[in-house]
């Protein structure tokens, strides 16, 4: 086929490269603009830009798509089979989804209609998922609402994070849209319309959605860690300043009681408290459950592990996170 791809990320490029593999043409790349990063504000690629760079391709990297008029007659004079779409970060509009008699494709890293949205990984796992998938689906006016082509499950491990996940979901969905684009091709694929009611959705993240609110579970807290690997993490308040977890660990206390027969944990305390065990941080969190701290970061210093964080704060007893 003559296809037209959009992307932007790391997680996109598995897709661009299965294409190529397998034969297809792609008449032109559009990522996103450069963007100034780093101290030196240098104007950095982004991951689907240097694999189109590195395969010869053809990069359009517009500001705005929605009323380019530039933009609607290239894609217009390159008359592609289909539109495939992987993050690539923009709205597409209604004339371009006119375009294709494929139509625009896009992949998603969810089992829709669940986790439609920005950030569909982190919050599977952030929400304690054992599965998710990865879908393809002829994109519409709505967001993550068009109807699905094909789906493919993936489990989800019970300490993986969403920067170990993401992969792993780049390339089955690269497989997937393969065998996309050959069922189109064959006419041996049928649609399937979306149940709304079952919808939920996966909001990008904020700053604010790594903050421990240590009223939660110490698996709801552990689950939202994961899901929010490399950013926001997870951070927390401790006298006055800003502490980030780096890593953690779930303890449930009859269990680690009978573990641990040298010292007992903690009995039942506020949420937030932080308990000392030899050179072991735990923080009590609710339902009686306990978080072993195993590294941390106070803000302006090093990360570091638990054990050389007590030996540089003396905690008081019943001294909290906030």
């Amino acid at each position: 086929m003559r296809l037209v791809f959009c992307g932007t990320p790391a997680f996109a490029v598995p897709t661009l490269h299965a294409l190529l593999a397998v034969g297809h043409t792609v008449e032109l790349v559009l990522t996103q603009p450069d963007r100034a990063s780093g101290r030196g504000l240098a104007q950095q690629f982004s991951a689907v830009k240097q694999a189109a760079l590195e395969r010869n391709l053809s990069i359009a990297q517009p500001e705005k798509i929605r009323n380019n008029a530039a933009l609607q007659q290239q894609l217009t004079d390159i008359a592609a089979d289909a539109i495939v779409v992987v993050a690539y970060g923009r709205l597409i509009p209604p004339w371009m989804l006119a375009l294709p008699r494929y139509g625009n494709l896009n992949l998603h890293a969810s089992l829709l209609p669940k986790y439609r949205g920005a950030a569909p990984i982190q919050w599977a796992i952030a929400r304690g998922e054992s599965e998710t998938g990865v879908t393809t689906m002829r994109i519409d006016e709505g967001l993550d609402t068009g109807d699905m082509l094909l789906q493919q499950r993936v489990p989800i491990g019970s300490e993986q994070t969403a920067a170990e996940l993401a992969p792993v979901l780049a390339e089955a969905g690269a497989a997937l849209m393969v065998e996309t684009l050959a069922a189109l091709e064959r006419g041996t694929l049928t649609a399937t319309p979306q149940q709304d009611e079952l919808a939920t959705l996966a909001p990008i993240l904020q700053r604010e959605d790594g903050h421990v609110d240590a009223v939660k579970t110490a698996t709801e807290i552990y689950n939202r860690w994961r899901g929010f690997q490399p950013w926001p993490g997870a951070y927390s308040i401790f006298r006055e300043k800003k502490i980030t977890i780096h890593r953690m660990k779930i303890h449930h206390m009859e269990i680690e009681r009978m573990r641990i027969e040298s010292e007992a944990l903690p009995p039942p305390s506020p949420s937030g408290t932080l308990h000392v065990q030899g050179h072991r941080l735990f923080l009590a969190c609710g339902d009686a459950t306990l978080l072993e701290l195993l590294e941390v970061q106070m803000e302006g210093k090093k990360r570091i592990a638990a054990e050389d964080f007590l030996h540089g704060y003396a905690l008081a007893p019943g001294e909290r996170l906030a």
